[in-house]
């Protein structure tokens, strides 16, 4: 039999893991939850009227027509007191037919007063036409 030898082994004594420091800080108060409105301060706040969506009001438009054939190349002009005419200087009429002229005037307050004209030169025949605001006239004039 063989004898056991021993062998030594050499060891390094253990040495302890480094341990991070610990952060002193100061104390954190608790918040204290906010206190709870009471139920009748809910109660007095007036409730919220619908809203109600208003349409703009629609331009009270005046329309007037003249039914006069005045001859090709020749224009229907209007003049007077309403939104738009004058008595100094006329306002050319839209030739809708060929003997049919018309012209369209916004926001009339009070009534129309007014004349036709050919080539806003001739003055019609007789006295003033007048329309109610809002109106619509279809006259047959005179030269």
């Amino acid at each position: 039999m063989k004898k056991a030898t021993a062998t030594k082994t050499k060891t390094t004594p253990a040495i302890p893991a480094p341990v991070p420091a610990k952060k002193v800080s100061s104390p954190v108060k608790a918040k204290a939850p906010a206190k709870a409105k009471p139920a009748k301060a809910a109660a007095k706040a007036p409730a919220a009227a619908p809203t109600v969506k208003t349409t703009p009001p629609m331009p009270v438009l005046t329309t007037i027509t003249a039914e006069i054939d005045i001859g090709f190349g020749n224009t229907l002009w209007i003049r007077g007191d309403g939104p738009g005419l004058s008595w100094e200087t006329g306002l050319i009429m839209d030739c809708v037919a060929d003997d049919k002229w018309s012209v369209t005037l916004a926001d009339a307050g009070a009534p129309v007063v007014f004349k036709f004209l050919v080539n806003d030169l001739s003055w019609s025949a007789g006295t003033d036409y007048v329309v109610k605001p809002g109106g619509s006239i279809t006259l047959k004039p005179t030269f």
